[in-house]
C-alpha cells in the first residue's frame, strides 16, 4: 500500500483488487466519528438509567469503540514517529490532545458543574468548600490521569452520580502509548529491523494474556495499559508490515473473518491478539467507504469523544432521558457535535497549526522522488508523515 498525496483509485494487480490509502480522500475521520458516537450510545444506557447495554466478550459497545480507536491510532502514530524526530513528534501529539482536554476540564468545572449545582437548588455558599472544588478538579486531572470525577459533589441525583466525564481516562493511556512508541523508535535496531515492533506486539499480548498471574495487588494503571497497549501496537504492526502486505480487498475480508473467529473463541485476550487484523480491516474500509468532503477536511471525533459524557449528564438534569433512549441519544449527539465543532475550530485546529508551523519537519525529498527511488510498495517518508498528521487532524 502506498500512501500518496494524490487521488488513489482502485488498482488491479494480477486480477487482485488493491487499494491505496489517500491522505486527502480517506474516510478515517468519519470512521473515528462513528466510533466516538458509539461510545456515546454505550454511555447512554448507564447515564439514562436504562441498564448496561449490549456487550460481547466482556466489553460493551464503548469498550469495542475505544479498542478500534487505539488500533487506528497505533498505525497512524507509528507512521508519524518514523517521519518525525522525537521532539517534533511529541509536540504534535501534545498539541492534538492536551489543549482541548484542558478546555474540557475548565468547562466542566466552570460551566457544567455550576449548572448542575443550580439545578439541584443547593446553597452557593458551599460550592467552593466541598472536597472536590472546581480548582481541585482541574489540578487533580491536569496531568491527563483522571483522579477526580466529580465537581463539588455534582452530578448527584442522577442515574449515574459522581462522574462528569467517564471517557477522559483513556487519554492518559493513549499518551503513554505515544511515548512508548516514540522512545521505541529511537532505538537504531527498530529503524533497521522493524520486526522488533512485531516482537513487542507479541510480548504485549502475552502480558495481557497472563495478567491474572500478576496477582490482585498489581497496579491498576499497569493492568489498564496492558489491556490497551496490544491494540495500539497491533496498529503499529500493520504500519511496519503493510509495505510487504498490500491493502487488498480479499486480504481485508479474510482479516475480518479471522478476527471475528479469534475474538469469539478466545476469551480475555482474543481481541488483543486480533488487533492487527482489526486495524487492517478498518484501514481497508477507510479506502472504500465514501466520506463527505467536510468530514475529510474537519475532524470533530475527538471533541465528540471528550464532550459527550458531560453533555449527556446535563441532558439528564433537563429530563431528556425520560423521552426514551433513542431520543436521548439523538439529542446528546446533536448537542455534542455542535460543541465538538466549536472545539475543533477554536481550540484543536489552531493548536495543531501552531505546533506544525512552529516545529517544522526537517527537509526531505519530494514524495514523487521518493516513490521513484524507493522499492515498490515502500512508503515514502514525507507521505508517511502526512498520513500520521492527517489522521491526527493536523491537515486543514
Amino acid at each position: 500500500m502506498i500512501i500518496t498525496a494524490d487521488h488513489a483509485p482502485l488498482i488491479g494487480r494480477s486480477g487482485v483488487r488493491t487499494v491505496e490509502l489517500d491522505v486527502r480522500t480517506n474516510s478515517l475521520n468519519l470512521i473515528r466519528l462513528a466510533l466516538a458516537l458509539l461510545v456515546l450510545v454505550a454511555h447512554g444506557f448507564y447515564l439514562s438509567g436504562a441498564g448496561t447495554g449490549p456487550s460481547f466478550q466482556g466489553e460493551n459497545l464503548g469498550g469495542w469503540a475505544v479498542f478500534g480507536f487505539f488500533t487506528i491510532s497505533g498505525y497512524l502514530i507509528t507512521a508519524s514517529r518514523f517521519a518525525n524526530p522525537l521532539g517534533r513528534y511529541l509536540v504534535l501529539r501534545v498539541a492534538r490532545i492536551y489543549p482541548a482536554f484542558v478546555v474540557c476540564l475548565l468547562l466542566t468545572a466552570g460551566v457544567f458543574a455550576p449548572i448542575a449545582w443550580a439545578a439541584e437548588g443547593r446553597d452557593w455558599a458551599g460550592f467552593l468548600t466541598t472536597p472536590t472544588t472546581p480548582p481541585a478538579y482541574l489540578l487533580e486531572n491536569l496531568a491527563l490521569r483522571i483522579n477526580a470525577y466529580d465537581v463539588a459533589g455534582t452530578p448527584s441525583g442522577v442515574p449515574y452520580p459522581g462522574a462528569w466525564n467517564g471517557s477522559l481516562w483513556t487519554l492518559y493511556f493513549e499518551f503513554v502509548c505515544y511515548v512508548f512508541v516514540g522512545l521505541l523508535i529511537c532505538l537504531p535496531v527498530v529503524r533497521r529491523h522493524r520486526w522488533v515492533v512485531v516482537a513487542m506486539f507479541v510480548a504485549s499480548v502475552l502480558a495481557w494474556a497472563t495478567v491474572d498471574a500478576w496477582g490482585p495487588g498489581a497496579y491498576s494503571d499497569v493492568v489498564l495499559l496492558a489491556r490497551l497497549l496490544p491494540a495500539f501496537l497491533g496498529g503499529a504492526v500493520v504500519q511496519v508490515a503493510v509495505r510487504r502486505v498490500p491493502l487488498r480487498t480479499p486480504f481485508a475480508l479474510v482479516a475480518i473473518a479471522v478476527a471475528a473467529v479469534v475474538v469469539a473463541t478466545v476469551d480475555h485476550w482474543g481481541a488483543q491478539a486480533a488487533s492487527p487484523l482489526i486495524a487492517y480491516a478498518l484501514l481497508w474500509f477507510a479506502t472504500v467507504a465514501p466520506a463527505p468532503a467536510m468530514a475529510r477536511r474537519h475532524d470533530i471525533s475527538y471533541g465528540v469523544y471528550i464532550y459527550a459524557f458531560p453533555i449527556q449528564q446535563l441532558l439528564v438534569y433537563a429530563g431528556a432521558h425520560r423521552l426514551g433512549l433513542v431520543a436521548y441519544d439523538v439529542l446528546a449527539a446533536l448537542a455534542t457535535a455542535a460543541l465538538a465543532v466549536v472545539s475543533w475550530r477554536l481550540v484543536e485546529r489552531p493548536a495543531l497549526h501552531w505546533a506544525r508551523h512552529r516545529f517544522r519537519s526537517p527537509a526531505t525529498v519530494s514524495a514523487s522522488q521518493s516513490v521513484a527511488q524507493d522499492l515498490p510498495g515502500r512508503v515514502p517518508p514525507t507521505t508517511r508523515e502526512e498520513a500520521g498528521e492527517q489522521a491526527q487532524g493536523v491537515r486543514p
